[in-house]
């Protein structure tokens, strides 16, 4: 079992400073996006209610899906001011409280999307996405090898690429998620120089 309390990273200096400064720019390229949105097509029906953790001002959502409600969480008010998804949004940083300000049994998903890799604490941060989904609702977590990684805790930096999905599988159980789905694919050439497109992983927990 990880020993989840060694959250050690390079750059232990406010996040609050890191994020002030907005970055409209995206962070995952086209190849991750479609196979992140076939995922979210799979799993996110018409009115819904998502809550997006660490958001910014772009969510990925299939543009023809039309849901209840979706609230933005992220560290920046310029990002998420800017997200056209995004119903409602707060800022919060959860690396210093955890709490998400929701009732329990709030959202029918909780989405995280390349940014699980920042969390200081990621059991308690799930523990609270577990609280305020519904019964029978999901957490969909996704990520590549992309990072800041200053920022990244050591629990994901001293780990190869290919293990990340198991730990964040096993956070969501500690978390006290159930039924987990693990999708990846790897990176494929792209055009004529043979560029490497981002890896895709993606996990899906549900609460039963």
């Amino acid at each position: 079992m990880v020993n989840f309390g060694f959250v050690s990273k390079d750059d232990t200096s406010d996040d609050d400073l890191f994020y002030r400064q907005p970055r409209l720019v995206l962070h995952i390229d086209s190849g991750f996006i479609n196979s992140l949105q076939e995922v979210y097509r799979r799993f996110l029906k018409a009115d819904m209610r998502v809550l997006d953790l660490m958001s910014s001002w772009v969510s990925h959502l299939p543009e023809e899906i039309k849901f209840a409600k979706v609230v933005g969480h992220g560290m920046n008010n310029v990002e998420l001011a800017a997200n056209p998804r995004l119903d409602e949004f707060f800022v919060q940083n959860l690396n210093k409280d955890a709490k998400l300000p929701a009732a329990d049994s709030t959202y029918d998903a909780v989405l995280n999307t390349v940014s699980i890799q920042y969390l200081e604490n990621a059991t308690a941060v799930l523990k609270e996405a577990y609280r305020v989904i519904k019964p029978g609702g999901v957490a969909i977590i996704s990520f590549s090898n992309r990072m800041f990684p200053t920022k990244a805790v050591s629990l994901w930096t001293e780990r190869e690429e290919e293990q990340r999905p198991e730990l964040v599988r096993q956070y969501l159980v500690a978390a006290g998620f159930q039924e987990i789905e693990i999708v990846q694919r790897q990176a494929s050439a792209l055009g004529w120089l043979f560029q490497q497109g981002d890896p895709f992983y993606c996990l899906i927990a549900r609460k039963t």
